[in-house]
């Protein structure tokens, strides 16, 4: 992929077969950047009642699911005074001697097909419980999904945020060596990697439907792109889309009865939605320039896409029930693949400044615009959390093809690398 990209039909068609050369492997995660004073909380290692070892050590997924947010400072296991379980056992004392604000402590015991935790969120300072004993049971291969439920609920509790780490994303990886490509889906902090399609030609543009249930993507197999819904379930799919040309960018509206999608069947790439029922087409854009990167509004009357009929790549909305667009932004020589924000208050973006890619957001009532990323210099393809406090993106990091996360507001920022290999396109999920 060329650092300096002009915005054609060949270079869409190029970009559509652009994926990173892998290796099959997990995420790891690497945190580069907190907040400069982070929330200090003690999570108190979780007593199991039952024999031998958990598989999953439940309390330090939490702690890396807080810490991973940027917005808190845990405290390491070795430094703690104190180890209490149950809400009696807490000395607030001990705590306060190494300047915890908030305390988590946990009680895990074996049922007859999984496990129960029972949990406790505790104000350090001002020595008052915010959760008190609240039950969360899993079956066996639940314990993962045991601590992200209750990081989302830390997190909130904390932040008035709803927590976001019980979510999921999916992204493309290529593996040289087997000459294959795969859409994988993992935890938000890349473990339980699943492999969803497995094919010889490339797999771009996944989409989750808002319900979590499906997704969308683009495929090559049948020697030029075509659009598939999958049931992430079953497994089960439907080929949407399959004309001459570009079949591309698909993207759910929010009751997810329809696509938003690029096609070119009629010479130009244009926007167009599908009726997903009646398998009725409508075209949304009519412009000799090229629009893409379609993206549904909130309320599903509207989409933000990416033309250059303005000369340069620039984002640009449309009503459907009038059809004419209005130029969004106008900082940057370049800017692609936006995406709103779920309060509808703002757009993240590819963003290109001084000839270098990154990811940005603009306020669309000032259209001020700020920088998230600097470290690296080809950011893309950005996916916000359905919270709106954070989003994925794809990068570089010494010549490999990585994920990365930031936090809106900059302060906070992690990495995925897979233990070898690149891996791109990530998509991050809905709430289910």
């Amino acid at each position: 992929m060329k650092k300096v990209m002009k915005f054609s039909i060949q270079v869409i068609v190029a970009s559509f077969l652009f994926v990173s050369a892998l290796s099959h492997a997990e995420l790891t995660i690497s945190i580069t950047k907190g907040v400069d004073n982070p929330i200090v909380i003690g999570i108190v290692p979780f007593n199991y009642t039952g024999g031998g070892p958990l598989s999953e050590n439940v309390a330090a997924i939490v702690s890396d699911d807080l810490e991973r947010s940027g917005q808190f400072g845990p405290i390491a296991p070795e430094n703690m005074l104190s180890y209490p379980s149950l809400p009696q056992d807490v000395v607030f004392r001990d705590w306060r001697l190494l300047g915890s604000e908030y305390l988590v402590i946990g009680d895990i015991s074996p049922t007859a097909s999984g496990y129960q935790l029972v949990y406790s969120l505790f104000d350090v300072v001002s020595q008052k419980t915010i959760l008190f004993n609240q039950p969360i049971v899993v079956a066996r291969d639940g314990l993962r999904d045991m601590a992200h439920h209750v990081s989302d609920k830390v997190y909130e509790a904390i932040t008035g945020i709803r927590g976001a780490f019980s979510t999921e994303i999916i992204y493309v990886e290529h593996q040289k060596k087997a000459r294959n490509y795969r859409l994988m889906r993992a935890d938000m902090d890349g473990a339980r990697p699943k492999v969803l399609v497995t094919s010889k030609q490339p797999l771009l543009s996944p989409s989750w439907s808002p319900d979590g249930q499906s997704v969308a993507y683009v495929s090559f197999e049948s020697g030029r792109p075509a659009i598939y819904i999958q049931n992430l379930a079953t497994g089960q799919r439907e080929k949407m889309t399959n004309f001459k040309g570009l079949n591309s960018a698909p993207s759910w509206s929010p009751d997810g009865k329809k696509l938003a999608l690029v096609l070119s069947k009629d010479g130009n790439p244009e926007i167009y939605t599908l009726d997903i029922a009646t398998k009725r087409f409508t075209r949304v854009t009519k412009h000799f320039g090229i629009d893409t990167e379609p993206r549904w509004t909130a309320d599903g009357k509207g989409i933000i896409f990416t033309s250059n009929r303005g000369g340069k790549p620039q984002i640009y909305s449309v009503v459907l029930a009038d059809g004419y667009p209005q130029r969004l932004t106008f900082e940057g020589d370049y800017n692609a693949r936006a995406q709103l924000t779920p309060d509808g208050k703002s757009i993240i973006m590819v963003h290109r400044r001084n000839k270098v890619f990154h990811i940005a957001t603009q306020e669309l009532a000032t259209g001020t615009v700020r920088i998230l990323t600097t470290e690296t210099d080809l950011d893309e393809s950005p996916s916000i959390a359905p919270n709106g406090a954070s989003l994925i993106y794809a990068t570089k990091r010494n010549g490999k093809g990585i994920l990365a996360s930031v936090s809106l507001d900059a302060g906070s920022k992690f990495a995925l690398p897979s233990t070898s290999g690149d891996v791109r396109e990530p998509s991050w999920s809905p709430y289910f």
